[in-house]
Parts: structure tokens; sequence; C-alpha cells
């Protein structure tokens, strides 16, 4: 009976202490699960906290950088400030709704351009037609009074009238003037008209073939965009600087505008965003273009896509920046003979110059008259080329053998010629002049006009 009751006695010892254990075990599992619990409301609340601090951070700082990085792009856009305590969804989502906020801020954007588009392009059509029955009546009255001041005032139209377009343009609208098949450089001295300063402006023409056109239905364009350009020559350049305007003529390529000035130049960036307007890019908001609006190199930009042109601008050699103008040569075309030319186009340069010939005496089948010594002083007249072979000129045929000088040599001349009309008067009833000298001295000084003109 002892043993029988030792089993029972050990049997209620290990089930004491398996209870013991389990209660114990019980215990822990508990206290485990509480600070499990503890934990996980701790990290919950440090998520909620980090998703409300991305929270408010979105609405204050990365939506309005958004925003602002639309109209500048090197304008940074900060991120996630606490990425590792926000889980992916939440990122995802805060992620998404910048670029909600993104795309509404531009669709708001280009309705409101829209909108102020069609409101600048009515009015534009208005002021510009008012302006140009302000100008033909400007031109009426010239021809009725001889005063300075109509002049002045038909000037100023014009600047107006300059503006009022590259708004039209650069709001999607005709330019508003209809032109034939016009002279290239008269399309040049139209554009060099319209600009403030315009007694700034030099233009050289080397052009192969004087005749050389423009399509009528490019010509009004050409001198909207070459204006805008030398308007910003002009405009961020000394006033006691010249402007260079160079027309040259490539053979399959078209023709070549070039436009240089001694300003005061751009940086790296202003550079970039200038040739990105002129490159012409699908759409460019009014309100990108600054405040007050610079809106030249955005209306060439237009014309430049609306007409095939291609404008480049960089570094120009005399200090400021030289902007290219090209025309393709689709656009091109050689006038009629009976078309005349303006009488203020411009020359074209000879690229090799004819060297000056020594003072030879000219044949004549005449005798000549006894030589008469010039008096000390007196300039000489030296020709630059032979003269032809004697023949009856055509009074209809235009003059032939003549040569272009360049600027300088003109001037050269006008101040001898001036030099020597003063020394003549004053040694005048001494020694008399020879008649084929004079007649020379007379016909240098209608070049020299022609030349001015």
């Amino acid at each position: 009976m002892a043993w029988i009751v030792a089993v029972i006695a050990v049997i209620a010892a290990v089930a004491a202490t398996a209870r013991s254990y389990r209660a114990e075990r019980s215990e822990q599992l508990a206290v485990a699960h509480a600070e499990l619990a503890e934990r996980q409301a701790k990290a919950a609340e440090a998520r909620t906290a980090a998703l409300v601090d991305e929270i408010r951070q979105l609405a204050r700082k990365r939506i309005p950088a958004a925003a602002l990085a639309l109209s500048h792009p090197s304008a940074q856009v900060p991120g996630l400030r606490e990425a590792a305590e926000v889980d992916g969804g939440a990122a995802r989502l805060l992620t998404e709704a910048v670029q909600a906020a993104r795309t509404a801020v531009m669709e708001e954007r280009q309705r409101v351009d829209a909108a102020a588009r069609a409101a600048m392009r009515g009015t534009s059509a208005k002021i510009q037609s008012l302006l140009n029955q302000s100008q033909q009546l400007l031109h009426e009255l010239q021809h009725e009074y001889d005063d300075p001041r109509i002049l002045q005032l038909d000037f100023r139209n014009e600047l107006a009238l300059r503006r009022t377009q590259s708004t039209a343009v650069l709001c999607d609208a005709w330019p508003g003037l209809a032109r034939q098949n016009s002279p290239l450089v008269e399309i040049v001295l139209g554009a060099q008209s319209r600009v403030a300063g315009y007694e700034r402006i030099k233009v050289a023409n080397h052009l192969r073939d004087e005749r050389l056109g423009l399509a009528a239905r490019a010509a009004e364009p050409l001198a909207i965009a070459l204006a805008e350009l030398l308007a910003n020559a002009t405009a961020y350049s000394h006033p006691d600087t010249d402007v260079q305007v160079t027309v040259q003529q490539s053979g399959g390529r078209g023709a070549f505008l070039v436009v240089d000035d001694a300003g005061i130049g751009m940086d790296d960036d202003a550079l970039d965003r200038a040739r990105a307007l002129l490159a012409g890019p699908a759409e460019v908001l009014l309100t990108e273009l600054g405040d007050p609006p610079q809106t030249g190199f955005a209306v060439v930009g237009r014309l430049v896509v609306q007409y095939g042109f291609h404008c480049h601008i960089e570094a120009s050699p005399f200090g400021g920046m030289r902007t290219i103008l090209r025309v393709p040569a689709h656009l091109l075309t050689v006038l009629e003979e009976d078309h005349s030319l303006s009488a203020l186009a411009p020359a074209p340069v000879s690229a090799t110059p004819a060297p000056e010939q020594p003072a030879v005496p000219a044949p004549s089948a005449r005798p000549d008259p006894a030589p008469v010594e010039a008096p000390t002083g007196l300039p000489t007249r030296r020709r630059r080329a032979p003269r032809p072979a004697a023949a009856t000129p055509d009074p209809a045929a235009p003059a032939a053998g003549q040569v272009s000088r360049t600027p300088e040599q003109a001037e050269s001349s006008w101040a001898a010629l001036q030099q020597g009309t003063l020394i003549g008067r004053s040694v005048a009833g001494r020694v008399p002049a020879p008649d084929a000298d004079g007649h020379d001295h007379l016909g240098d000084q209608d070049d020299q006009g022609d030349d001015e003109k």
C-alpha cells in the first residue's frame, strides 16, 4: 500500500509542477503580448505622425514648389522627408497628389492663358487697324505740310504699330499686312525704320544679286522678326555704339541676316532660354515672359515655326551678341527687271574691291588742251578702274563701270572733295581749273550722294 501512496504523491507533485509551469508560461506570454502591443502602438503613432508631417509638407512646400517649377525649371521640388516611416502605399499616394496638383495647375494656366490670348488678339486687331488709319492720315499730312513734327509723329506711330503687331503674332494672329514680292534689302530697311535707334543700325549688302527678293507671304513676317532682333540689339547696347547688319547670300541654303551688337551680352542661363525661345517651342505661356513681358525672342520663335525661318544666337566678336536669321531658299525669288529698287537700298559691296589705278591721261580723239599746272594742295582725281572704250552712251541704259566703294573710301573721297573745294576757292582767279577735272569732281559728288542714301 505504501508504494501506491508514493505513486499518488509523485503524480500530485508532477501535476502541481505542470500547473505552476503553465501559469508562469501564460504570464510570460501575456507580458510578451503586452510589450508587442505597446511597440505596435508606438510604431503606429510614429507612422501617423510621419504621415501627418508629410501631408503638412505636401500642402506647404511640395505642391507650391511643383507649381513654381512649371515657370522656373531650375526650382527644386522637395521629396518625402521621412521616407522610412511612410509605407509604400502612402508614399505613392503622396507622389500622385503632387502630380495631380501639377497637372491641375498647368491646365488652369493654359485655360487662363488661352483666354488672355483671345482678349489680346481681338484688342490688337482693333488697335492695329486704328494705327494703320493714323499712318495713312499722317502720310497725307506730310504731303500737305512741311513740318518735321509730322514725321516724328509718324515714326512714333510706326513704333506703336510694331509693338501691336508683335503682340498679335505672339497671340497666334495674322501679321495684319499683305505685301508683294519684295527685295530683301528693302525688307531690311523697313525693319530698321521700325526701331527706335534706327540711326545706329548700319546695313552692309553682300548679296550677289541685288534683285534677290522674298516671297509675298513671308515678306512681312521677316520684317517683324528682324525688327524684334534689331530692337533687342539697340536696347541692350550703348547708345554710342553701332549695330551691324550684314545681308549675305548662300548657295543652296538661302540668305542670311546677321545682326551684331556691342552690348552687355548674356549669361549662360539667359542664353539657353533665348535659344529655346528662338527654336520655336510648341507653346509659350504669356505668364512665362516676365513682368513686364519680354516678347522679342518669343515673337521670333513663333514666326520661325510658322514660316520656316531659322534663328541662332551666340556671342559676337564685337563683345555683345550675334543673331543669325536664315531665310530658306524656297522663300526667295528674283524680281523682274522692271521692278525699281528703293534709292535708300544699299548697293552690294564687292567681295574684292578693285585696286586703285595710278593717274594716267585718258585717251581722247581730240587734241589735249594746253597743260595747266594745278595749284599746290588741290586734290587730283584718281580713277579706280580704266575708262572703257569710247562709245555713244545710251541714256536709257544704266551707267556701266561704276565701282562700289566701302564707307571708309567714300568718306575719304568726300573729305578730299570738300578740302579741294575750299582750296580751289582760295586760289580762284589765279589759275583756271581744267574742264575735264571739274566734270570728274561733279561726277564724284553725285556718286557720294548715292552712297549717302
